[in-house]
């Protein structure tokens, strides 16, 4: 295996830091770090530096913001997708796009192997390596952390010392993180005994409440076919749309949450996430669905909205299930256009406006007062109908018991 490559998907950090040492020692690859920049705000080129400076024979450096915004986190929002009623799957919805850019990385370089740094504990290994078997198959898979002998954080610093690797992580109260243009996420540590607190220092991206403004704030989010595409009435691309409502939503303390979570792999884990543009833009968009769509069409997709979610947080993004419910949640949201105005204080979301050409809103149908669209005598009729089935029930029973208390009197 001498002269094959391995295309190491490769962030900086501690894990992905050792492996490229790890494989010229255990596999004698010649490493490939694909960087991919997802908007997690990292210098590139110390990151790059970094690899070689580790082993790396070569880095190539994917600019992924765009596609990822457009093509990953935009069909989750339209889907109404939210984890367990409170994760926005900011860490789960970035791994296919990543694995996908490290895929044809392998591809175009002629690698036998690609890797990655996720724990055999974790979901990200199922995203990473599910994606890497749908779209090409042929490709080897390395999981270093199924491999070596490497038990804990601690004995991978130790590793890294002993190679002199510099690593940012510490011995005391070791979180891991994961951050990208959607969310940054926050594991281990404190947060490791759910009944701790998460410290103010393990937050690092949103103000906390008694630091946020004693003001409201509001904003408001315009959409195009369920996509947010402006903010206060300005057009932007979509990775500045949600960089400023990230600024936005951070300096008023929004999109935390501290959640106990179901994994993929059948255990119970707790994270701590912020989401602060996300949150706003998720929020926006249930309102305006709400003005939207049509009551059936509403209720079945908040159906779609739990499967689409467990579909990404479980890493099963390239399936033909997932392609079909992105083609039933299109169809919702031909309509899902106008504006939604939010207004924010101290980590909390009031709406304080809606509205869409589309609406499905009516003055005169919701009023109390009479009017020509809406005959309410016919309501008795309908009423009727309705609770046929409930008067039968009720005769039913009504027999049963006459018949039980002519046997008791006997």
């Amino acid at each position: 295996m001498a002269n094959d490559k391995v295309v190491l998907a490769y962030s900086g950090g501690l894990d992905t830091s050792i492996i490229i040492p790890w494989l010229n020692e255990n596999y004698g690859l010649d490493v490939i770090a694909m960087v991919a920049d997802v908007g997690q705000g990292e210098d590139i080129d110390a990151v790059v530096q970094k690899a070689y400076t580790t082993g790396a024979k070569k880095v190539v450096v994917q600019d992924l913001r765009d596609e990822f915004v457009r093509e990953y986190i935009t069909p989750t929002v339209q889907a109404g997708a939210m984890y367990e009623g409170k994760y926005l799957l900011g860490t789960s919805i970035a791994r296919p796009v990543i694995a996908k850019a490290q895929v044809e990385v392998a591809l175009a370089e002629g690698a036998t192997s690609v890797a990655h740094g996720c724990t055999g504990k974790g979901n990200d290994q199922v995203r990473f390596e599910h994606a890497y078997q749908a779209l090409a198959p042929e490709l080897k898979v390395i999981a270093p952390w199924r491999e070596w002998d490497l038990r804990s954080r601690e004995d991978c610093i130790d590793y890294a010392e002993a190679h002199n690797i510099q690593v940012s992580a510490s011995r005391v109260k070791i979180h891991s993180r994961d951050r990208n243009l959607w969310h940054v996420s926050h594991e281990g540590g404190e947060l490791e005994d759910a009944n701790n607190a998460p410290l103010d220092t393990t937050w690092t991206m949103t103000r906390s409440p008694q630091e946020a403004p004693d003001k409201d704030e509001l904003v408001t989010i315009g959409f195009e076919r369920g996509i947010p595409v402006s903010v206060g009435g300005q057009t932007l691309e979509p990775v500045q749309l949600v960089e400023l409502l990230n600024e936005i939503g951070a300096r008023n303390a929004i999109g935390r949450i501290d959640l106990v979570e179901n994994r993929f792999v059948g255990m119970k884990s707790r994270g701590c996430y912020e989401t602060p543009g996300g949150t706003l833009i998720v929020a926006a968009h249930a309102e305006l669905e709400a003005l939207t769509l049509e009551r059936d069409v509403k209720h079945y997709k908040q159906h779609v909205g739990l499967r689409y979610a467990d579909m990404v947080y479980n890493g099963l993004w390239f399936t033909p299930l997932r392609e079909a419910l992105d083609a039933f949640v299109l169809q919702t949201q031909t309509t899902v256009t106008g504006s939604v105005t939010l207004s924010l204080y101290k980590g909390n979301i009031a709406i304080a406006g809606r509205t869409s050409p589309f609406s499905l809103y009516s003055d005169e149908l919701s009023s109390f007062t009479m009017g020509d669209s809406y005959d309410q005598r016919d309501a008795a009729g309908f009423i009727r109908i309705l609770g046929l089935p409930a008067r039968t029930q009720a005769k039913l029973r009504s027999l049963q018991q006459d018949q039980s208390h002519k046997v008791v009197s006997k």
